[in-house]
């Protein structure tokens, strides 16, 4: 029974780690869904005395994907009572080009200060307007939530490891005879401490198949992805083909670490 707390108690540490490890990539994915939604509403507005192509805009820099003139025929059509259709034609002529250029993705504040820079020395464009003030908030924020998440999962992860080399410890007491035994045929260390070894594999696994069961059961009600879809979000939460053989090799990394840690340090005391 004591046995199988310790084994319980070593799963639930495992899976811990892995479920933090799991939000954090299911955040940093969000995040990446969420920037390439504003980099399709996001724009650039550029104002210039003579039309552009596309192309001239791409030459311009690299990360411009596309441009859109924005027309002014509504502004005319209101003009049409007041002027006569000869001050309206020479207007248009005079009228300067608008344009919308967009992004081939979610630039950084210092990215729309630079690519402001750039545009603006182009001699025949005469306004740039970037929309830096609204586009920093928002990125700001996308980034302390960021940067919060991965503080708090380093935070559990760390916290957790320490608990499991307290049970691995456990382990190593209640396996104490067994291994001073062999010890005294001259087992090396390794085949010694192969039960500890097997335990923790035995228990990555286990941990690994509890942290699939969980994103099934969440992905199954669907409560996340409606929360996501409200802000216009589709993601994938849980790929149970990568992201299970990523969190086993992270679960048997941590186990196997700190067993090694543990065996070490008992060598060493010997």
């Amino acid at each position: 029974m004591k046995s199988l707390k310790n084994h319980i108690s070593l799963i639930i540490a495992l899976f811990t780690v892995l479920f933090s490890v799991q939000i954090y990539v299911a955040v940093d994915r969000t995040i990446s869904a969420y920037e390439n939604r504003l980099k399709n509403d996001y724009s650039i507005i550029v104002v210039s005395n003579k039309a552009l192509a596309v192309t001239e805009f791409k030459a311009m820099d690299s990360i411009i994907e596309r441009s859109e003139p924005i027309a002014t025929d509504q502004v005319l059509n209101r003009l049409q009572g007041e002027m006569t259709k000869k001050n309206l034609d020479l207007l248009k002529l005079t009228l300067p080009k608008f344009y919308r250029v967009y992004l081939s993705r979610f630039p950084t504040p210092e990215e729309i200060q630079k690519l402001q820079k750039k545009l603006e020395k182009n001699p025949v464009i005469e306004r740039v307007e970037g929309y830096a003030q609204t586009h920093d908030t928002v990125y700001k924020l996308m980034l302390l939530f960021k940067d919060v998440v991965q503080i708090f999962s380093i935070a559990i992860a760390a916290v957790t490891s320490l608990l499991i080399l307290k049970e691995m410890r456990l382990w190593q007491f209640q396996h104490a005879e067994r291994m001073s035994i062999m010890a005294l045929f001259g087992a090396p260390v390794w085949l010694r401490s192969a039960v500890l070894f097997r335990l923790a594999i035995v228990d990555a696994i286990i941990a690994t198949i509890v942290l699939c069961l969980a994103f099934f059961v969440i992905e199954q009600y669907g409560w996340m992805d409606l929360l996501l879809r409200t802000v216009g979000i589709s993601i994938q939460l849980f790929d149970f083909l990568n992201d299970a053989l990523r969190s086993l090799i992270i679960a048997l990394g941590v186990s196997i670490i700190l067993t090694l840690t543990i065996v070490i340090g008992s060598e060493e005391e010997e």
